[in-house]
């Protein structure tokens, strides 16, 4: 998913949860990004269901590593989208006030998606 720049700034100023600040641990996800990304747990989270499924029925091996498989890439694509975000509100704040240390948090976190 692409973020739109006019719809996140839109949504940052209507969002009343307050920026990012020095020490601040709580997230900014903007409204619109927070709805997909809820969707998509979701619908995660009824793949998850299913392979269990699959596995209590004693589904074909191959099949049940293809719904896997399948829920990694869902899993994937929330965190792509979430880092997004992240990068976009929270961070670029941070960084506007002068929380240079974010950078190395950030790249901490990148590293451990990328294991």
């Amino acid at each position: 998913m692409e973020i739109d720049e006019q719809a996140l700034q839109e949504d940052l100023e209507a969002c009343d949860e307050g920026q990012c600040g020095p020490g601040c641990r709580q997230g900014h996800v903007p409204p619109l990004i927070k709805e997909d990304l809820t969707k998509r747990m979701n619908r995660i989270e009824g793949q998850i269901r299913g392979i269990k499924g699959m596995i209590e029925r004693n589904v074909y091996c191959d099949d049940v590593l293809n719904q896997i498989s399948a829920a990694q890439s869902a899993l994937n694509a929330v965190a792509r989208i979430l880092l997004e975000s992240h990068m976009k509100t929270c961070v670029l704040e941070r960084l506007k006030n002068g929380e240079t240390e974010v950078v190395e948090e950030f790249t901490k976190t990148i590293s451990k998606m990328m294991k």
